[in-house]
């Protein structure tokens, strides 16, 4: 979640057409739309399905709240309330000190381990690699609930070739616990975890798994999700936080090891700027990105905020339940969103 101007995003309907309407025939595999309401006003959003119970945990918001990690709460993933922001009123003093003049913290990620709750954030300032990813944890979801310190995770500063923000963990079939982070700078990193800590092993570095390759480097919020045989990295690239100029969109490579080496539906390495498009602007849909991935009621899903052409370019969450092509790539639009990149000009 950088959060800085960038190059506008490359034409992808031509790729999309390839990808998802000439590798399935005449009867394109579709996502579906899971239809939401309510207080949806999200910004890079952590979707988390536990039973009956679906949460969003999101970006803080220093127009609602005072910046922590907002939550909201649906009992069927339609209707959305707004719950609260997790620990708004007492701030670690270790955020200040290793990221001065943070004000609100981003892009959550919220996964569980053996009944405890495991929240991981972002604390950084726009433009800038002096950033950290904090842990809290929990016996239990919500906003109201005793959610624990547990301190900085990973951080970066000025000296560092990546930007330690945008956190995703998941544990391997192993049981090893992984988490990828990263913004612009030296892309996508990933780093190995230890339970039940939640921190780095001894020892740990960072690799780098995705990259764009070039001075901008715009690639951020990863996504990890094991489907197939196969490890699955869903990235942001382009521009977020510019509302309706917003030119985010969301690709995806795979790979057999989730260290990777991970490429794209053409064999090309999401080290080189690889990645299969997921998701692009659409009518009012303008910017999709920001994604995360959940398993809810047997679906996968992909949680991701956009901008609302109809609203001024308000972010705003959205929820698909992904569809896979013979070919083992997953879908998240619509056949109606497909037809309309494909029918753009340069198609």
């Amino acid at each position: 979640m950088r959060r800085t101007p960038r190059r506008a995003a490359a034409t992808l309907a031509g790729a999309v057409s390839v990808v998802l309407l000439a590798a399935c025939g005449a009867d394109p595999v579709a996502g579906t739309v899971v239809p939401v309401e309510g207080d949806v006003e999200v910004h890079d959003p952590s979707l988390v399905v536990d039973g009956e119970d679906w949460w969003v945990f999101s970006t803080g918001n220093l127009t609602k709240g005072l910046g922590a990690i907002q939550v909201r709460h649906s009992v069927d993933g339609n209707a959305w309330t707004y719950e609260g922001e997790v620990l708004p009123d007492d701030r670690p003093a270790w955020q200040q000190e290793a990221v001065p003049g943070v004000t609100n913290l981003w892009a959550p990620e919220v996964v569980e381990h053996d009944g405890t709750w495991y929240l991981y954030y972002a604390a950084s300032t726009f433009g800038s690699n002096t950033s950290a990813i904090g842990l809290m944890t929990s016996d239990e979801l919500g906003a109201d609930v005793a959610w624990q310190d547990r301190g900085i995770v990973w951080q970066s500063s000025a000296g560092d070739g990546y930007n330690a923000i945008d956190p995703a963990v998941v544990t391997d079939e192993d049981g090893t616990p992984w988490m990828a982070f990263g913004s612009f700078w030296g892309g996508i990193q990933l780093v190995e975890l230890s339970w039940p800590s939640g921190m780095p092993v001894e020892g740990g570095e960072p690799q780098v798994i995705a990259s764009r390759g070039d001075a901008t480097n715009a690639i951020e919020a990863p996504a990890l999700l094991h489907h197939g045989g196969y490890w699955y990295l869903f990235v942001s690239k382009d521009s977020c936080c510019q509302g309706t100029d917003s030119t985010y969109h969301v690709e995806v490579g795979r790979a057999e090891d989730i260290t990777g080496p991970y490429v794209d539906a053409e064999g090309d390495s999401l080290l080189e700027d690889g990645g299969t498009p997921v998701l692009d602007a659409v009518g009012d849909m303008i910017g999709p990105g920001g994604e995360s991935v959940a398993v809810g009621g047997g679906d996968e899903l992909l949680g991701f905020h956009f901008y609302d052409g109809a609203d001024g370019g308000t972010p705003t969450l959205a929820i698909r339940s992904l569809a896979w092509t013979d070919a083992g790539w997953p879908v998240a639009m619509t056949v109606d969103e497909q037809e309309s990149l494909t029918s753009r000009p340069g198609a």
